[in-house]
């Protein structure tokens, strides 16, 4: 491959990380808003490791004004005693937990892809094979996203949390979908001009196009 195909490469997987590094640490994979009651009303996001709760009061006051109050604090979640990991909420801690988990993993083999492109580009003969990691280790990236994006996605539709029942999806759980979706795209891409490199297609392998073993040899 050429260089300005890996180059593209490289930065196309860049935005697939920045965007997967943001949904994992978001607190709004899924959204809780209940009914205003008492004039207040509580906002609850759930991200892959904490758990934030904003309430706000909206007293009306003279001359069409208002006293606001707003209150915003996050914790750990799951957590083993306020969210009942331990008892009747273990199978649903041990899914999204393990949801963290996979993004986590997502996340080292999107870096581990970019160092194998910085690698590969520094000779000819190592860009004629590194295309092959490279595309393995964006798939993984993407796979563990969707593993991820699965279990949240289960648990949320089948509401396996006392409070999911009113939750909606939240902006960590759409740059998650844009993020694996877009390294499908990137895979995609990369065999398709690794292929057409290694048959010797210029646009794909440059002015130095490659040639056999034996006619390298001759």
């Amino acid at each position: 491959m050429r260089k300005i195909s890996y180059f593209i490469s490289f930065f196309a997987v860049l935005c697939t990380l920045l965007l997967n590094v943001l949904s994992d640490s978001r607190s709004d994979w899924l959204v809780v808003q209940t009914p205003e009651i008492l004039h207040t009303k509580i906002t609850i996001t759930y991200g892959l490791s904490q758990r934030c709760e904003n309430t706000l009061t909206s007293i009306p006051g003279r001359n069409n004004g208002k006293w606001e109050y707003t209150d915003y604090e996050c914790r750990a979640f799951p957590a083993k005693v306020a969210d009942g990991c331990e008892d009747e909420n273990e199978g649903f801690c041990s899914a999204w937990i393990s949801a963290s988990y996979f993004e986590e993993l997502a996340i080292w083999c999107a870096a581990a892809s970019l160092v194998s492109i910085l690698f590969g580009i520094s000779t000819h003969s190592r860009r004629r094979r590194i295309w092959r990691a490279v595309a393995c280790l964006i798939f993984l990236h993407a796979i563990f996203q969707i593993i991820a994006f699965a279990l949240v996605t289960d648990l949320y539709r089948r509401a396996r949390f006392p409070t999911f029942e009113q939750a909606h999806p939240g902006t960590a759980y759409v740059l998650n979908v844009i993020s694996w979706v877009s390294s499908i795209l990137v895979v995609f891409a990369i065999i398709t001009t690794g292929m057409a490199a290694d048959k010797g297609v210029r646009w794909a392998a440059g002015n130095r196009a490659y040639q056999s073993l034996d006619q390298e040899v001759g």
